[in-house]
Protein backbone atom coordinates (compact mmCIF):
# COMPACT_ATOMS: atom_id res chain seq x y z
CA UNK A 1 0.00 0.00 0.00
CA UNK A 2 2.84 2.49 0.49
CA UNK A 3 4.08 2.13 -3.01
CA UNK A 4 0.27 2.62 -4.13
CA UNK A 5 0.39 6.40 -1.88
CA UNK A 6 4.22 6.96 -2.99
CA UNK A 7 2.84 7.39 -6.55
CA UNK A 8 -0.16 8.42 -6.18
CA UNK A 9 2.35 11.55 -4.33
CA UNK A 10 4.71 11.59 -7.32
CA UNK A 11 1.66 12.21 -9.61
CA UNK A 12 0.42 15.04 -7.71
CA UNK A 13 3.45 16.59 -7.02
CA UNK A 14 4.24 16.57 -10.54
CA UNK A 15 0.95 17.69 -11.57
CA UNK A 16 1.35 20.86 -9.30
CA UNK A 17 4.98 21.29 -11.06
CA UNK A 18 3.62 20.87 -14.82
CA UNK A 19 0.30 23.57 -13.82
CA UNK A 20 2.75 25.78 -12.00
CA UNK A 21 4.72 25.64 -15.36
CA UNK A 22 2.29 26.19 -18.13
CA UNK A 23 0.81 29.25 -16.10
CA UNK A 24 4.21 30.35 -16.04
CA UNK A 25 4.61 29.42 -20.01
CA UNK A 26 1.53 31.83 -19.89
CA UNK A 27 -0.77 29.15 -20.64
CA UNK A 28 -4.21 29.53 -19.12
CA UNK A 29 -5.64 26.34 -17.06
CA UNK A 30 -9.22 25.77 -17.47
CA UNK A 31 -9.37 21.96 -15.59
CA UNK A 32 -7.33 19.81 -14.04
CA UNK A 33 -7.87 15.89 -13.62
CA UNK A 34 -10.82 15.93 -16.06
CA UNK A 35 -12.55 12.17 -16.03
CA UNK A 36 -15.21 10.64 -17.85
CA UNK A 37 -16.28 7.04 -18.24
CA UNK A 38 -13.24 7.07 -21.52
CA UNK A 39 -10.31 7.77 -19.97
CA UNK A 40 -8.56 10.91 -17.81
CA UNK A 41 -7.18 14.33 -18.69
CA UNK A 42 -4.25 15.64 -15.72
CA UNK A 43 -4.81 19.19 -17.73
CA UNK A 44 -6.74 21.06 -19.81
CA UNK A 45 -5.48 24.88 -21.08
CA UNK A 46 -5.70 27.67 -23.21
CA UNK A 47 -2.78 28.89 -24.91
CA UNK A 48 -3.83 32.96 -25.79
CA UNK A 49 -0.76 33.53 -28.00
CA UNK A 50 -1.55 30.17 -30.39
CA UNK A 51 -6.08 30.84 -29.58
CA UNK A 52 -5.59 26.70 -28.47
CA UNK A 53 -6.65 24.17 -26.30
CA UNK A 54 -3.82 21.93 -24.82
CA UNK A 55 -4.80 18.52 -23.35
CA UNK A 56 -1.89 17.90 -21.38
CA UNK A 57 -0.67 14.67 -20.13
CA UNK A 58 1.80 14.96 -17.04
CA UNK A 59 3.79 12.07 -15.98
CA UNK A 60 6.50 12.33 -13.50
CA UNK A 61 9.01 10.36 -11.62
CA UNK A 62 11.59 10.42 -9.02
CA UNK A 63 14.08 8.75 -11.34
CA UNK A 64 14.67 7.35 -14.41
CA UNK A 65 14.85 3.48 -12.91
CA UNK A 66 11.65 2.20 -15.21
CA UNK A 67 12.91 4.54 -18.09
CA UNK A 68 12.13 8.35 -18.92
CA UNK A 69 8.82 9.84 -17.67
CA UNK A 70 7.35 10.27 -21.13
CA UNK A 71 8.27 6.83 -22.22
CA UNK A 72 4.83 6.06 -19.90
CA UNK A 73 2.84 7.84 -22.44
CA UNK A 74 2.20 4.20 -24.60
CA UNK A 75 -0.39 4.02 -27.29
CA UNK A 76 -3.27 2.83 -24.72
CA UNK A 77 -2.58 6.25 -22.72
CA UNK A 78 -3.00 8.50 -25.77
CA UNK A 79 -5.69 6.91 -26.78
CA UNK A 80 -7.39 7.34 -23.44
CA UNK A 81 -6.71 11.03 -22.99
CA UNK A 82 -7.95 11.15 -26.70
CA UNK A 83 -11.12 9.92 -25.32
CA UNK A 84 -11.70 11.96 -22.51
CA UNK A 85 -10.81 15.31 -24.61
CA UNK A 86 -13.74 14.35 -27.03
CA UNK A 87 -16.20 14.44 -24.32
CA UNK A 88 -14.96 17.61 -22.83
CA UNK A 89 -14.92 19.14 -26.04
CA UNK A 90 -18.75 17.87 -26.78
CA UNK A 91 -19.36 18.59 -22.97
CA UNK A 92 -18.11 22.45 -23.06
CA UNK A 93 -18.81 23.09 -26.95
CA UNK A 94 -15.92 24.05 -27.63
CA UNK A 95 -15.47 22.32 -30.53
CA UNK A 96 -14.40 25.11 -32.81
CA UNK A 97 -10.91 25.31 -31.03
CA UNK A 98 -7.75 24.52 -32.39
CA UNK A 99 -6.33 21.77 -30.18
CA UNK A 100 -3.47 19.60 -29.42
CA UNK A 101 -2.26 16.72 -27.17
CA UNK A 102 1.15 17.61 -25.19
CA UNK A 103 3.03 15.88 -22.47
CA UNK A 104 4.38 17.34 -19.53
CA UNK A 105 7.32 15.36 -18.25
CA UNK A 106 8.94 15.72 -15.33
CA UNK A 107 11.76 14.47 -13.35
CA UNK A 108 11.15 15.45 -9.48
CA UNK A 109 14.27 16.01 -7.08
CA UNK A 110 14.57 16.83 -3.85
CA UNK A 111 16.25 19.51 -3.77
CA UNK A 112 13.09 21.47 -5.81
CA UNK A 113 14.67 21.96 -8.76
CA UNK A 114 12.87 19.60 -11.14
CA UNK A 115 13.56 18.32 -14.66
CA UNK A 116 10.67 19.28 -16.88
CA UNK A 117 10.62 19.06 -20.59
CA UNK A 118 7.02 19.98 -22.24
CA UNK A 119 6.63 18.26 -25.38
CA UNK A 120 4.15 20.25 -27.90
CA UNK A 121 2.11 17.81 -30.27
CA UNK A 122 3.46 14.90 -28.87
CA UNK A 123 0.61 12.69 -30.10
CA UNK A 124 -2.04 12.88 -32.77
CA UNK A 125 -5.97 12.13 -32.01
CA UNK A 126 -6.32 9.04 -31.91
CA UNK A 127 -9.39 6.84 -31.79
Amino acid sequence: MEKKNQNKQTGSTGEEVAANFLLSCGYRILERNFRCKGGEIDIIAFAPKECSLIFVEVKARRSTAYGLPQQAVNHFKQRQVCKAALTWLAKTGQQEHNARFDVVAILLSPDGRHQIEHIQNAFELAY
